[in-house]
């Protein structure tokens, strides 16, 4: 595959700005998780926002799927929400004149699906969405229905420790390429909030880009160089997340899958193409580890009885896993 080139790289920055000045319009004041949500969907990832209720996680999905122009439906995910009435289900109508079911697509047959509060779902109606966010399909009776390309699960998540939650099963967990965590404003975006924002009216905004030059943006990414040390750096992080690969593993009893290294890969691309780059850093990788690594590693009950999270364990395994290792080329661009 061709590298990017600078001007590709040049032009696609201008519109990823115009993307992020859009959205920082529609949320105030949370920069850093705007930047993330759109680097998680250039690199074609499932995002999952955790954040107490009215922070406007949702009104962060709406907003993107209004600038990119992209088709988008929302599920409000409740204790008896039924596994078809996300994915579809067969209805019998009458067909040249004899009766038959007939295929009616669900909700996640869109561009963005925004699945709001998915964890006050059962367990049974949250594996419904495994095999979508995986595949790019549904199997229903034993057809298999292609979704639309692209396709993105944006979901909101409470807290674990509110009432009427259900904890996500990990192999969903691991399906979301980023778990990002929306906190609260401070007092000088509160009192922009109260000037600018009323309640039931939502913000504004004027699409930025078409789906077709989406797409461009979307392929772009994928030409994005990785280098071969870097390469390595993702290995070698994703690797000392198990026990006994690192010091800072202690506190780990299950580490990152396989999908988290190529989760970092793909993250970096993005991240560096938003940056106005045609190859992927250690900086990227750091900069994007926390979101693709802290739901993927599941503590040990010392660690949690003191009062460690993963996102502390990340920061452990950064200041640990050195760039380069002695034995990795130092080739950073391509020949």
């Amino acid at each position: 595959m061709d590298q990017a080139t600078e001007s590709e790289v040049s032009e696609a920055a201008r519109h990823l700005r115009s993307l992020s000045s859009g959205l920082n319009q529609v949320l105030f004041g949370q920069e850093e998780l705007v930047d993330l949500v759109i680097t998680g969907v250039l690199a074609r990832g499932h995002i999952l926002l955790e954040g107490l209720p009215g922070l406007g996680k949702t009104e962060l999905v709406k907003g993107l799927s209004k600038l990119l122009r992209l088709d988008t439906k929302r599920v409000q995910f409740t204790p008896d929400l039924l596994p078809g009435d996300i994915t579809g289900n067969p209805v019998l109508e009458e067909v040249d004149g004899k009766r038959a079911f007939v295929f009616q697509p669900g909700p996640l047959f869109t561009n963005i699906v925004l699945a709001d509060e998915i964890n006050r779902a059962s367990p049974k109606t949250q594996s419904a969405l495994l095999e979508a966010m995986q595949e790019r399909h549904v199997t229903v009776l034993g057809k298999t229905h292609a979704l639309p390309n692209p396709f993105f699960v944006l979901a909101t998540q409470n807290p674990i420790e509110l009432e009427g939650t259900y904890p996500l099963p990990e192999a969903q967990l691991d399906r979301f390429l980023f778990k990002l965590e929306v906190t609260r404003n401070d007092v000088s975006t509160l009192e922009k909030i109260v000037n600018h924002r009323e309640i039931g009216i939502e913000p504004k905004v004027d699409p930025i880009t078409t789906a077709e030059t989406f797409e461009s943006l979307l392929a772009l990414v994928r030409r994005i160089y990785l280098p071969p040390v870097v390469a390595n750096y993702i290995a070698r992080l994703v690797d000392a997340t198990h026990p006994g690969q690192s010091t800072a593993a202690r506190g780990i009893r299950y580490g990152a899958s396989p999908r988290a290294a190529l989760g970092l890969a793909s993250a970096a691309k993005a991240r560096a193409l938003m940056n106005e780059r045609v190859n992927a850093s250690f900086e990227d990788v750091k900069a994007v580890a926390p979101a693709v690594l802290r739901h993927r590693m599941v503590l040990d009950y010392n660690a949690k009885v003191e009062g460690h999270t993963t996102n502390d364990i990340i920061r452990s395994l950064i200041e640990e896993i050195p760039f380069q290792s002695t034995a990795t080329p130092k080739t950073l661009k391509p020949a």
